[in-house]
């Protein structure tokens, strides 16, 4: 009889602990993924954690985590940012533009920072005031910032990279590059604005429920400008540094990281329906991405195999998020 009532006794101990571990996968599952990525690339080629490959892939990480980390903010407000991948290629337009310019570095960063600012009110204004979706109305600014590239370039961009570029974008400082660390100054002070903040919790108010954020007096327009500005600062700064790691300028600078950022967030549990998100997780599933490309160019397999493992990706990280909706609502 007694054994019975310990039985019955730890039975719910054993389903909240089971509940409890779910729960955790279901939060943390994609960074928990890393270690093993790693490892599994230092199995497949012992040169994948070699210094140098490893150089390499933080030198490739941080431009699209400096995006994705702009990328969650929009979309934590319901948004999405297809204008990103232009405006980068925008920044290194202007950065080789005014390279030889009377203010130098400094023109370079007030020009660029400008057009971001100008790029995401445009962003925020078409959402909020005249009710166009973010898919739409970024479209529409991507495309914009395109025609006027190409009309002030006439399709051949000129002139150098400036060298502090250079430096941002491919030096190192003791094997480490310049580039992580301002990402690392970056996601530390992004991190304590989206977390620690009242600007923070007013974004995850308006994107979990904008009405309760209308009751609480939370000027929800002005919150989702604030993101999509972040977005455009965040995506012309990836830009800058892009194009001192590729050494040279052309207008299509960053494209295909609208998509892989937009991705990066889903992986790292930043929710598309908004509410839910963090720099972490933007941070995750940036690594995972610049991961698997760099394991499927180290095995020489074709970059098919690439986009296959980034759809699972995908697919594993709904289903994670959807488990993890489950358990909210129960």
């Amino acid at each position: 009889m007694s054994e019975r009532l310990t039985t019955s006794a730890e039975l719910p101990r054993a389903i909240a602990a089971s509940w409890s571990l779910l729960r955790l996968l279901g939060r943390f599952g994609m960074i928990l993924i890393l270690p093993v990525l790693l490892g599994l690339g230092g199995l497949l080629s012992p040169a994948f954690l070699g210094a140098s490959n490893l150089s390499n892939l933080l030198l490739q990480f941080a431009p699209l985590a400096i995006v994705a980390m702009g990328q969650a903010f929009v979309m934590i407000v319901r948004g999405l940012d297809l204008s990103v991948a232009s405006m980068m290629a925008t920044a290194a337009v202007i950065a080789t533009s005014l390279s030889g310019s009377a203010g130098g570095i400094a023109a370079v960063f007030a020009a660029t920072l400008a057009v971001a600012v100008a790029i995401g009110v445009l962003n925020g204004l078409l959402v909020t005031k005249r009710q166009v979706s973010p898919f739409l109305a970024t479209l529409a600014t991507m495309i914009l910032l395109q025609g006027f590239r190409f009309a002030y370039t006439q399709g051949a961009p000129s002139g150098n990279v400036p060298p502090l570029l250079r430096l941002l974008g491919a030096g190192r400082f003791h094997g480490i590059p310049y580039d992580a660390l301002v990402l690392l100054a970056l996601a530390a002070g992004l991190a304590v604005l989206l977390h620690r903040s009242a600007f923070g919790r007013r974004i995850f108010i308006v994107g979990g429920n904008p009405m309760t954020a209308r009751l609480f007096g939370i000027r929800s327009d002005l919150v989702m400008i604030g993101c999509y500005v972040i977005s455009a600062c965040l995506a012309a700064t990836a830009g800058l540094i892009l194009s001192g790691y590729v050494g040279l300028v052309d207008n299509w600078v960053g494209q295909g990281y609208e998509l892989d950022s937009i991705v990066a967030c889903v992986i790292g549990q930043v929710s598309l329906q908004g509410g839910r998100g963090s720099i972490l997780g933007a941070l995750a599933g940036s690594a995972m991405i610049v991961i698997i490309a760099n394991e499927v160019l180290l095995l020489g397999l074709p970059i098919q195999v690439q986009m296959i493992i980034k759809g699972t990706a995908i697919v594993i990280a709904a289903a994670l998020y959807a488990r993890r909706q489950i358990g909210l609502d129960d």
